[in-house]
């Protein structure tokens, strides 16, 4: 008897499973009752009871007239009724762009073969050779210190260097002479130019962007192309793009910026165009911008363009010379000195021709913003965080590997090994994001609820590992100077935080909001079919759509339950994974699963309602993006060939996101409107308990001892980041670090020596340590070139734990007299 009922429970599990059709359970049902019953010893009336129970129902959803008479009709009508309404901004923001890897998360059952299919990055050689000459130019060229204290700007040989060199036409096609660089290339020149300097990183980052260079490209007319584009490509023009005001920032689409449909004269000839008004705030290049785009409200109460007298939001192109244009004033975000300020214009005449696409595209600017949005988040804000996290781990890690306090590295603590273990981890993850989201757009995705996740998670994760760095170097961090390497990367980290979308709002209303709809193989369908006006059509695709939905709920929640009772062993792995990582894909699918069947029930239960349930839309996000985030990890590992010494980081990033999500889907229940629904749910999803931890202190003492050793594997932490030569803080820094091995390996084998009183302790000042130098190679215990690696490492340790002072005006007399 009870193998019979386990044969039941598991045989339910495995046809939810698989999904099979109505006909199928009635025949599995017939075979467990009428040849299992028996062998069980169940007597006949109990066989005919169950019979009856279980044929029943089966029966009611196999025949299809029945079905659709006694269950899809009455679920349309009351879907209709509970459907959330909809408005064409909102419309168009979940139908933008397209979905990818985020609906293989939300199937419960990713395709991990769609995700290696995809080639791991390569720069073409002359990607590589702009990487190696021009880029590392520019760099060398820049410094925050300088472009901060000294010009307020990037130098002015900077920004022709940048304009000469086709740095501002990078995703402009050769035949308009730019570079066609692809999405991964664009990513690597933001990256290493943060890594040195945000304002030289912006300055680039933001015309390859969204910007009149993107917009062009899909929108504009063969005329505005042929103009444009060749003078963006060569620098001859300095585009910014207004969007935001003071009254609508993320709530971009309630831009009350008004542009009226009219004639009036362009040029010495009357023609159709718009007045436009606006008032136009935190504009990227705005006030050093020669070309201008605009978006603006369009209104037509003469009927000049149809009978529609709110046609919408559209993007106009505009001269900054044309008369009542306002540009040149400042915003001073965060001592960041990237230009950036705003633009006002009234009652200013444009001729139509300056709309992006002509009149066929008046009104459908927000459509345009939001297909282009998403190329661009996915990779500007990503990579330019990554490149001033390496710069913080690069910085921090060499700094722990020689500083001291108690005679002992500080690396060596456990609390500052704390520290090092999130920052490596979180880096790790965040480079693999950022190259994952630029391998979506050069496979031709515009993916727009990646797009949010790798903007929010790396955003933030950069926070955390900047603040890291700044609780470790300590007084190194706060005294500010050309010697503090990590002090403005912490200043302007809100900016990032904030700009194209602010994290709050992209955290709680895009990423799931967008997503639930636009990513869930039903739901948008659902909403098609039960818009359709033909009632027969839209019984029957509904009806289609419903049970194919319930099946999908009844599968997630079967593989959820078999994940959390199995701690994911009895799922499904993948043939791609390394043995060391095979439990992390399982575990990918268990919480995909437990993510899938959650969002169908908060949908089920809250309906309309969930968009306006913040808190639990965005913690369904956080699972969301947890799984993406280790993916891209788990990619990452396989595209770098398996390093054997990457497997930590791999290892701390991967169980630190998912023990987020279990977070995240705990968050929901404890906050879920219906207890019982959330008691039922955690017994599915989490039957024996909660299954993922937090990264163990064993694992983050790996973490950062790797980064605290000269190799390659804190090599490809920092890959492609800019290194500095001669002077600079970094520079020494990396030429200290470089030696730890040998000064350790010595200190190591004089420590007998210096417990017999023959030679003194190694000294824990640096300033200190060439006089120790001397007296160990005149006793004998070091050699000539012994001791001179020893002075190397005393001279460039010191000016890396060394601050920065001034005079008592800052030097402010001085600097103000060598500028020009």
């Amino acid at each position: 008897m009870i193998l019979w009922l386990v044969i039941l429970v598991a045989g339910c599990l495995a046809l939810m499973m698989a999904r099979v059709n109505a006909w199928t359970w009635l025949l599995a049902e017939a075979v467990w009752i009428w040849l299992g019953g028996p062998l069980a010893g169940v007597e006949l009336p109990v066989m005919v009871l169950l019979a009856i129970l279980l044929f029943t129902p089966t029966i009611l959803v196999a025949v299809k007239s029945i079905r659709q008479s006694l269950i899809s009709r009455p679920a349309l009508d009351m879907f209709r009724k509970i459907m959330p309404g909809m408005s064409s901004t909102e419309r168009d923001a979940i139908e933008a762009g397209t979905v990818w890897w985020d609906a293989e998360l939300f199937s419960g059952k990713p395709d991990w073969r769609r995700l290696f299919e995809i080639s791991p990055p390569r720069l073409t050689p002359e990607e590589q050779s702009f990487m190696d000459n021009e880029v590392e130019q520019l760099c060398a060229m820049v410094s925050d210190w300088d472009t901060t204290v000294k010009h307020q700007d990037i130098q002015p040989e900077a920004w022709q260097f940048i304009k000469d060199r086709g740095f501002l036409g990078m995703i402009i096609p050769r035949q308009y002479g730019g570079k066609q660089f692809s999405a991964y290339m664009h990513s690597q020149v933001i990256m290493k130019l943060a890594s040195r300097s945000s304002a030289a990183a912006i300055s680039v980052m933001v015309p390859n962007s969204l910007g009149p260079a993107e917009l062009l490209l899909h929108y504009g007319t063969e005329a505005q192309k042929s103009h444009y584009l060749p003078r963006l490509a060569a620098g001859l023009e300095i585009p910014c793009f207004a969007l935001t005001s003071p009254y609508a920032g993320s709530d971009a689409a309630a831009i009350p910026d008004i542009g009226v449909v009219c004639r009036g004269v362009h040029e010495g000839r009357e023609t159709l165009g718009f007045r436009v008004s606006w008032s136009k705030r935190y504009i990227t290049l705005a006030p050093v911008a020669t070309v201008l785009g605009l978006a603006f409200r369009v209104r037509d109460p003469d009927g000049l363009l149809g009978d529609n007298p709110e046609p919408g939001i559209t993007c106009a192109l505009i001269p900054t010379s044309h008369p009542g244009v306002v540009t040149g004033r400042r915003h001073w975000p965060l001592n960041a000195v990237f230009q950036n300020g705003p633009t006002q214009g009234q009652d200013v005449f444009i001729p139509m021709d300056w709309v992006i696409g002509g009149m066929a595209q008046v009104g459908r600017g927000w459509r345009m913003l939001m297909e282009c949005l998403a190329a661009g988040r996915a990779i500007s804000l990503p990579s330019s965080n990554v490149g001033f996290s390496k710069l913080a781990v690069r910085g921090t890690s060499a700094y722990t590997a020689m500083r001291r306090q108690f005679k002992i590295e500080i690396g060596k603590f456990e609390g500052v090994q704390e520290a090092l273990a999130r920052m490596g981890g979180h880096l790790y993850m965040m480079d693999a994001t950022r190259r994952l989201s630029a391998l979506a757009v050069d496979a031709g995705e515009k993916p727009s609820v990646i797009s949010a996740i790798s903007k929010y998670h790396v955003t933030e994760r950069g926070r955390i590992v900047v603040n890291d760095g700044m609780d470790v170097i300590g007084g190194k961090g706060i005294c500010m100077g050309p010697g503090n390497f990590l002090a403005r990367a912490y200043q302007q980290i809100p900016i990032a935080i904030t700009v194209e979308g602010a994290n709050i709002l992209t955290r709680c209303l895009i990423i799931f909001g967008q997503g639930a709809i636009r990513c869930h193989p039903y739901v948008l369908q659902e909403l098609a079919a039960a818009g359709d006006e033909s009632q027969e059509r839209a019984l029957q695709e509904f009806d289609r759509l419903l049970f194919a939905h319930l099946s999908f709920v009844a599968a997630n929640k079967a593989r959820a339950f078999v994940g959390g009772i199995s701690c994911g062993w009895l799922l499904p792995s993948t043939s791609y994974a390394a043995r060391q990582t095979k439990r992390y894909y399982r575990a990918v699918v268990h919480l995909s699963s437990a993510f899938a069947l959650l969002t169908d029930v908060s949908m089920g239960v809250l309906g309309g309602t969930l968009k306006f349930r913040e808190r639990i839309s965005a913690r369904l996000g956080d699972v969301l993006s947890q799984l993406y985030l280790v993916s891209a990890a788990l990619k990452r590992y396989e595209d770098e060939g398996r390093q054997e010494e990457d497997l930590p980081f791999v290892e701390w990033s991967v169980q630190d996101a998912l023990h987020r999500a279990q977070e995240a889907i705990i968050d929901v229940l404890q906050n879920f409107p219906n207890p019982w629904i959330a008691f039922g749910l955690r017994v599915v999803i989490f039957p024996l308990g909660l299954i993922y931890r937090k990264p163990t202190d064993a694992l983050g003492t790996l973490v950062a001892k790797a980064m605290q050793k000269p190799g390659a594997a804190r090599e490809r932490l920092l890959a492609d980041a800019y290194l500095p030569k001669g002077e600079d803080p970094l520079a020494c820094g990396e030429r200290a670090f470089a030696l730890t091995p040998v000064v350790q390996q010595l200190e190591h084998r004089l420590k007998q020596d210096v417990m017999d009183g023959a030679l003194p302790p190694m000294p824990q000042s640096l300033i200190e340590m060439k006089g120790w130098n001397a007296l160990a190679f005149e006793r004998g215990f070091i050699s000539e070139s012994e001791r001179a690696a020893l002075d190397e490492f005393a001279h460039y340790g010191d000016l890396t734990v060394q601050v920065d002072d001034f005079s008592a005006d800052f030097d402010r007399n001085e600097i103000l007299g060598r500028l020009p």
